[in-house]
This record gives structure tokens, sequence and C-alpha cells, in this order.
């Protein structure tokens, strides 16, 4: 049986300055359809929670995982996605035949048949869940980070590099959880200008 069944595999906070990736797989169950699955991005931050305590429910299996600034620093931002998908696909409880991806490219070292959908979070139901569980951990993730830091705004911004972040960034300098292989964050550390050492 489980040589039929298929994950959908998605990722979020490539984009951001700061916070780790976070990666979600999720193995949908056939006979329990969850209404309104697309693409997290077009979905409202209500409507994201509420499906994903469906999720959580209803799938057969479902993991989330992460990449830490630390491994993006080491790695790239794009090898420590693909490290983060892989471990979500790890931490599933069933194993999957197949795994879907969303974008172009799929994990190396993967023990079963992947194959690459662009666009999939629009496509595949199965993408689509996992794209409304990572974006949703990344979002509960990006508020801690503003209870820590609230002069950052990352609740509002979620890291990406918005003018008000940037303008924190250059007047607070750069924290412990700031990508610091991102350009903008990279070039306000060679200024020295560190989180502490500001106004």
């Amino acid at each position: 049986m489980s040589n039929l069944l298929t994950c959908g595999v998605d990722e979020a906070g490539r984009g951001p300055l700061c916070g780790s990736v976070v990666a979600a797989a999720v193995i949908l169950d056939p006979q329990a359809p969850i209404e309104g699955l697309a693409d997290s991005k077009k979905l409202s931050p209500g409507q994201r929670d509420r499906l994903a305590l469906a999720i959580k429910a209803r799938a057969l299996s479902w993991a989330v995982a992460e990449a830490s600034v630390e491994e993006i620093d080491r790695l790239n931002i794009l090898h420590a996605t693909m490290l983060a998908m892989r471990r979500a696909i790890e931490g599933l409880s069933l194993a999957p035949g197949l795994a879907l991806v969303d974008g172009n490219r799929v994990p190396p070292g993967l023990v079963m048949t992947a194959r690459a959908i662009v666009k999939g979070d629009a496509l595949e139901p199965a993408i689509s869940a996992a794209s409304i569980l990572a974006k949703t951990h990344r979002d509960a993730q990006l508020e801690e980070l503003d209870r820590v830091y609230p002069q950052y705004g990352f609740a509002a911004h979620k890291g990406y590099p918005t003018p008000a972040h940037l303008a924190a960034l250059s007047r607070h300098g750069v924290t412990p959880v700031h990508r610091r292989s991102f350009g903008p964050v990279a070039s306000l550390l060679a200024q020295g200008n560190l989180f502490g050492d500001g106004a």
C-alpha cells in the first residue's frame, strides 16, 4: 500500500532576510478531502490557520521541518531549502512512494520517486496543503521573533526586505536571527552594524 502513497512538498521563507527556511510534507487522505486547499499565498491568514488545523487532523501523515539560519549561511538558501524539504519528507510517519515537489527541482538523496512541479502549490492539493503548513509554521516563528526583537517589525513583514525592515536593520543592527549571507545584511555587517551597537 505504501508505495501508492503520494506526498506533496513545499517551502516557505526563501526570500526573507531572517529566520529559518521551513518545509512541509503532506500525504492527504483520499477518503477525507479538504475543501478550499490552494496556494497559501492566495489565502488570508485566517483561511490558512483554519486549513492548517484541518490538514493536521485529516491528512494520513504530515511533517514540518526547518533549516536554520546557520545552515542557510553555510550551504546557501537553495541547498538549505532542499535540506529542509528532505527532512520534512523523512519526518513523515508513512513512507510515500512518490513525492511531488513545488518548483523546478527535487531534493537530492530521496529514496522514493520525486517529481518537481512548477506552480505545483496551485495545481496539486497535496502541495497546496504542504504550502499552508509551511507558511503557517514560518509565520508563527516570525511572530515569536517579533516578541524577542520588537523593534524590527517581524510580525508585520515576516522578514522580507521591506523598506520598514531595511530601515530597522540600519537603525538597530544585525541580530543573531538575520541571514548573514544575504546582501542587505552582509553590507551592514561589513560596516560593523551589529544588534546592540546602535540606538
